[in-house]
């Protein structure tokens, strides 16, 4: 009996596995876009404090990568406080 659930179980199991594979790779793309802003955000306060940038063009850029960040953050927060329902 075990042989013919997986049998019929088998496709739906695999596209379970595929969407899995997908939404890790979203959480880990996710995280390293974190990364590369965070990472940018150091390069406009090296340009800044080397006069290659003005403060209003700092500001600017600061506040879009600050915003997308937040945006980011606020994703994570929400995934982790949504309550799962269990049978």
């Amino acid at each position: 009996m075990f042989l013919i659930d997986d049998i019929l179980l088998a496709p739906a199991k695999g596209i379970l596995w595929i969407f899995k594979g997908i939404h890790d790779a979203a959480e880990e793309e996710q995280a390293n876009e974190a990364e590369n802003i965070t990472a940018k955000l150091s390069e406009l306060y090296m340009l800044l404090e080397t006069g290659q940038m003005t403060e209003a063009q700092f500001d600017a850029e600061e506040m879009v990568l600050l915003d997308r960040l937040d945006a980011i953050k606020e994703r994570v927060e929400n995934r982790e406080n949504e309550v799962v329902p269990t049978k």
